[in-house]
């Protein structure tokens, strides 16, 4: 087996919990790269955490903002030298993509800034609700051609439409949240795949959370390594 790049979100403010998780999915089959997102960031010492981490890691922020603001947000994090991933929301414009991606080239060279386009929680139905006027396969091409523009080097966005995505930016960076395993719950997601159709929409990598981190961490990381074996 090829090794995958597997994300696995650390969604706690819990750090005994975080040293859990990254003890536990060690393995020399798969690439395991932790993902921590906004819960952990905030939380009190996760920021000090990172600081400290010594391996590369991906830091989900989904930065949205005026594109001055989101380019100092940056500056701010030079001091995490192992982050390797950071998202920013396509939402936010060309302008304020371009601005972080060359922010980053500046302070980590080293990092590379991720797009994220429609989240995995929504589907059709909530984007009119928002006010979209378009679904939601159309919206994330956009976004994409979005992101390949300013010079980004990746882009999120669910398993069901990275297949279009790859069709169109054959080099592109494709990282595919709303990822479980089979039979597992879809909890709070909406545009969910199983890990091995994920990797056959030919995705860069995939992002794990829950059919990973609960319960037996081992066991589940076992099951992983099976599925992807069919």
């Amino acid at each position: 087996m090829n090794k995958k790049i597997i994300f696995v979100a650390c969604d706690t403010s819990n750090i005994n919990e975080v040293k859990k998780i990254i003890r536990n999915t060690k393995t020399s089959k798969l690439k395991i790269v932790p993902k921590f997102g906004l819960q952990f960031f905030y939380s009190k010492g996760g920021r000090k955490f990172l600081e400290n981490f010594k391996n590369e890691f991906w830091l989900d922020l989904k930065i949205n903002d005026i594109p001055k603001t989101s380019f100092s947000a940056i500056d701010s994090l030079k001091d995490l030298k192992n982050c390797k991933y950071l998202t920013v929301h396509a939402s936010g414009g060309l302008e304020m993509l371009r601005a972080v991606k060359k922010r980053a080239k500046k302070t980590n060279k080293n990092l590379k800034i991720l797009g994220v386009t429609i989240l995995t929680s929504l589907n059709n139905e909530s984007l009119k609700r928002i006010g979209y006027t378009k679904n939601v396969r159309q919206i994330v091409l956009k976004q994409a051609s979005l992101i390949k523009k300013s010079g980004c080097d990746g882009i999120v966005c669910s398993a069901h439409e990275a297949k279009d995505v790859r069709k169109k930016f054959k080099n592109l960076f494709i990282v595919t949240p709303g990822i479980r395993l089979p039979n597992d719950k879809s909890n709070d997601q909406s545009r969910i795949m199983t890990p091995l159709n994920a990797f056959k929409n030919n995705v860069s990598g995939i992002v794990m959370g829950r059919s990973i981190t609960k319960n037996d961490i081992k066991k589940n990381i076992k099951k992983l390594i099976n599925h992807l074996s069919q």
